[in-house]
């Protein structure tokens, strides 16, 4: 048995999970604690803030192994997963620093650098080809065959995220926007609800386009929507309808053609519930009629902990790629 390292850094937060893995059969490994920090990592220019993300990993793990009983000067880890939101187009500076910091600290030669929708795919599918759309405030479809990934969306709130926590909330808030200039479309349940959330109606424009954190905020929202749906506002429920769609269309776009046509969901969007999942289920069913829907085994971090273990036994399958998932071994 050996220690891995599993972390997860997405927009609510890192975490980080020390395990005990297998001999690469046993993907789940044994998860022995994990850490979480509630404040997502820095950004800047280089992408994302390596040395911050550091100085977190480091003491956390070193703690956990006192936990846990290790020796001093045992092996502190033999292989680390990260996966990162953003990893594939703001994580040159952890590329460019995180190889050479860990094994400066531990010795640590083997290392996956993955984006978060990569370990999201490894926490709900393991090594099997198939699909899986990782949703919650921002959304992105992976798919595999295990000779190289398809991407669809994940393109941020701005440009895309279609169905995502931050789409709904924001077609929500147009909702209700819209409501309060009379305009069509409008709901007033959802006014009313955006008022309770935010304040009066004028002022949400100041409240969130000065903030860094939009997407989050625009996805605090959907919740809200849900609840309208659930009461019967019509516009609630359009909102959600085609939410589903483009959720199902992301998943069609990146299942492997010759696979069995497994495809997992996972992310904190699936809390919506049946709001949500009634009408998805229904567009997954007339979108991929072949396809088997399966529940995700597990979550982002233990899809990291799944890749550290795999890695650290030399029975890792998932394809590398230059953004997606990048290996020192």
């Amino acid at each position: 048995m050996t220690l891995v390292v599993g972390v997860d850094s997405g927009g609510s937060g890192l975490r980080i999970a020390l395990a005990r893995a297998g001999d690469g059969t046993d993907e789940a490994g044994r998860l022995l604690e994990t850490v979480t920090f509630c404040e997502p990592m820095r950004t800047g220019p280089g992408g994302i803030d390596a040395g911050q993300l550091l100085d977190r990993l480091l003491p956390a793990v070193e703690a956990m192994r006192e936990r846990a009983g290790e020796r001093a000067g045992e092996e502190p880890a033999r292989a680390v997963a990260v996966g990162a939101a953003g990893m594939a187009t703001l994580g040159d500076r952890l590329r460019a620093e995180l190889p050479g910091a860990l094994e400066r600290a531990w010795g640590v030669r083997r290392l996956a650098l993955a984006a978060d929708a990569v370990t999201a795919y490894a926490g709900a599918l393991g090594q099997r080809p198939g699909a899986v759309v990782a949703a919650g405030t921002g959304l992105i479809a992976l798919g595999t065959d295990l000779s190289g990934w398809r991407r669809a969306d994940g393109w941020g709130h701005l440009l895309g995220d279609c169905g995502s926590g931050a789409w709904i909330g924001r077609a929500g808030l147009d909702a209700a926007l819209r409501a309060h200039d009379g305009r069509r479309g409008g709901s007033a349940a959802l006014l009313a609800r955006a008022e309770e959330r935010f304040g009066p109606a004028a002022g949400l424009p100041g409240e969130l386009y000065p903030r860094t954190d939009r997407a989050a905020v625009l996805a605090s929202f959907a919740p809200d929507v849900a609840s309208c749906a659930v009461a019967g506002d019509p516009v609630a429920e359009d909102v959600l309808a085609r939410a589903a769609t483009h959720i199902a269309e992301a998943a069609a776009a990146v299942l492997p053609v010759g696979t069995e046509g497994e495809v997992a969901l996972t992310g904190g969007l699936l809390k919506l519930g049946e709001p949500l999942l009634a009408p998805l289920r229904a567009e997954l069913r007339a979108l991929l009629p072949t396809a088997r829907e399966v529940a995700a085994a597990g979550d982002p971090l233990a899809g990291a902990v799944m890749v550290a273990g795999a890695l650290a036994a030399d029975a890792l399958r998932l394809p590398e790629d230059p953004r997606l998932l990048q290996l020192t071994r």
